[in-house]
């Protein structure tokens, strides 16, 4: 039933207010999942004319107020150049300072959102910053498709923007990139040149809803259908992907059937659940225990039931490997962010563990969030960190 690289965005109705669900299915299993409200604004990338209203200088941080009085954070520490919309003597950031400034982290429980002076401009292939004005390309991309996009990419740089080259440009022709950076260049100076002549707090520029940009954070091999049975969602995705990717439209189809419901024909409610539930269990009868706390997220791998009959060497490797695939695939489905220590079951040889490490490492690889594999500690805990960018599922589904 599901293939590869299949998109689905539906509605689901909860006490008279409309929730979107969408899961991304990869080889017949979901390894995205993300709820989102159906109205909801879209905070996380939208720009704004913010106000400067306090400065904290023992946490080398500012507050700044955006619409609708909400306060962000803004760390001091980055050193970032600020886009002022009146002029002011000096460069220093003081209280009733007027700026653009981007959110770039949603407000996670007491935390506020976090907001950032250089702004970002995503396509599908490039990413335009008014940061660094340099030329940056993905760790994923091999090196032979660095040195052809570089020579690409290079002309691009005029001393306006810095521009960084996504792992989805390999392959991509120079036709697409340049026209993708024309469009990016022309939001860009859309969003410089509104600021100066809009009033403090208001929105300069807002994402798209989370649920159709997304769609440009999906590897372009892995992506190969994208599917909705609502029609609302449906003519916003169209408009999004004509307007920002084209060449993905043709993907986008209609679900006209009434019965089997979407929802149900892809068991996405249940994949919900059992992506809140504590533990998950493998095939070969082995579990995984997840617990969020806090701090951090403990992931423990116990044997369970499995009930092998070769030697313990083999059966912890075994064990470990699969959990390990598991739990690369877990992070993405529930947006796990942070640190996150695993306790793999105790191996004795050191090739063994070298083996799980490597293996851990490749599948963690293919998170489109940065997630890198730390080291394993003298107790054999493994540790991982996930860039946080959105809210965990649990978070998603409980707002």
């Amino acid at each position: 039933m599901e293939k590869n690289g299949k998109l689905i965005i539906t509605r689901q109705k909860e006490q008279d207010r409309g929730k979107v669900l969408s899961a991304f299915y990869e080889d017949g299993k979901a390894t995205e999942l993300s709820c989102f409200g159906m109205d909801e604004e879209q905070l996380l990338g939208s720009i704004y004319i913010g106000k400067v209203k306090n400065i904290v200088k023992n946490i080398e941080a500012a507050f700044i107020e955006i619409e609708g009085g909400i306060l962000c954070y803004y760390s001091l520490r980055e050193k970032e150049e600020p886009i002022y919309i009146k002029e002011k003597k000096g460069s220093k950031l003081s209280p009733g300072d007027e700026l653009l400034v981007q959110v770039s982290r949603e407000a996670v429980k007491t935390k506020a959102p976090t907001v950032t002076c250089n702004l970002n401009f995503p396509g599908k292939y490039l990413v335009l910053t008014t940061g660094k004005k340099q030329l940056g390309l993905s760790s994923k991309l091999s090196l032979e498709e660095k040195e052809r996009l570089r020579k690409i990419a290079e002309p691009f740089l005029t001393g306006e923007f810095g521009v960084i080259v996504r792992t989805n440009a390999a392959r991509a022709s120079k036709e697409v990139l340049e026209e993708e950076f024309e469009r990016l260049s022309k939001s860009c100076h859309r969003v410089l040149t509104m600021g100066k002549h809009q009033s403090c707090f208001s929105q300069v520029y807002q994402e798209p809803p989370a649920y159709a940009a997304a769609i440009r954070n999906i590897h372009k091999e892995q992506l190969l259908e994208i599917v909705t049975d609502d029609w609302k969602i449906y003519e916003t995705l169209s408009l999004y992907l004509s307007e920002y990717q084209p060449e993905d439209q043709e993907k986008l189809h209609f679900y006209q059937e009434e019965r089997p419901s979407l929802n149900r024909l892809y068991g996405i409610t249940t994949a919900f659940k059992s992506a809140l539930q504590e533990r998950v269990w493998l095939k070969s009868g082995a579990y995984l225990v997840i617990q969020p706390t806090e701090a951090l997220t403990v992931i423990d791998v116990n044997t369970g039931k499995y009930d092998g009959h070769k030697k313990i060497r083999d059966t912890f490797l075994r064990i470990n490997m699969e959990a390990a695939g598991e739990i690369a695939r877990q992070l993405r489905l529930r947006n796990l962010s942070g640190i996150i220590v695993v306790d793999f079951i105790d191996m004795e040889e050191d090739e063994d563990r070298k083996k799980l490490m490597e293996f851990l490492d490749n599948e963690i690889k293919k998170d489109p969030i940065k997630t890198v594999l730390v080291d394993m500690t003298p107790l054999g805990l493994v540790e991982l960190t996930r860039k946080k960018v959105r809210k965990t599922l649990k978070e998603q589904v409980e707002e």
